[in-house]
């Protein structure tokens, strides 16, 4: 019925989605999440083109960024799924998912993440680690690099054209933006509190 892939998921996600009256939050996951899945390149790729030309403008689209699980994102990479798919990208990040090797466990600060990027997002989830209690440090230092991206999308100069370089280059110097030892630092006194707190609960 369908001449591409493509189609046919835009076909069934645009039906869908005004069966539902067309909510807030919608979000479709493309066959080509990533850089690596597609060919040959994200502006390039055929299938990611004809998303971007045929679901409506109201569905989000989750990106994982340049691999599956993308140790960094850069505004530039951003920009060009941006351009290509005709919307912002849903950053779904696998930073810290041990669900492929749950012998791991990733206790680090959120980081590898360029300073200006939220700008170019309409969101961003974090797929955590298996383990529960393991997701303090992650989530906590996450809640500090979005506070530094919300006072740095304050900053911005009211006709909203500053370049995400030229974001970055003031981050870097600009008193109170995202440092990931001191998220960590601040995280972890948070979480030895979680921990004598339950410590002390009856039962415990």
């Amino acid at each position: 019925v369908f001449p591409s892939l493509a189609q046919a998921q835009a076909s069934v996600a645009n039906e869908v989605y005004r069966e539902l009256g067309q909510p807030s939050v919608f979000l479709f996951c493309p066959t080509e999440y990533c850089s690596s899945l597609c060919s040959p390149s994200p502006s390039k790729s055929c299938y990611l083109l004809t998303l971007g030309q045929e679901l409506l403008p109201g569905i989000s689209i989750i990106w994982t960024g340049p691999k599956v699980v993308s140790q960094e994102l850069s505004a530039t990479l951003l920009e060009e799924v941006e351009g290509v798919l005709r919307r912002r990208p849903v950053i779904w990040d696998n930073l810290y998912a041990n669900d492929y090797d749950c012998r791991r466990v990733f206790l680090g600060p959120y980081t590898g993440r360029a300073p200006g990027l939220m700008p170019r997002l309409r969101g961003l989830l974090l797929n955590p680690n298996c383990e529960l209690q393991a997701n303090f440090i992650p989530i906590h230092t996450l809640g500090s690099w979005f506070q530094s991206e919300l006072r740095s999308c304050a900053h911005l100069d009211h006709a909203g054209m500053e370049s995400a370089a030229a974001l970055g280059d003031r981050q870097g110097t600009q008193e109170g933006s995202y440092s990931p030892q001191e998220a960590l630092e601040l995280a972890l006194l948070d979480w030895v509190a979680e921990i004598n707190r339950q410590a002390l609960e009856p039962g415990r």
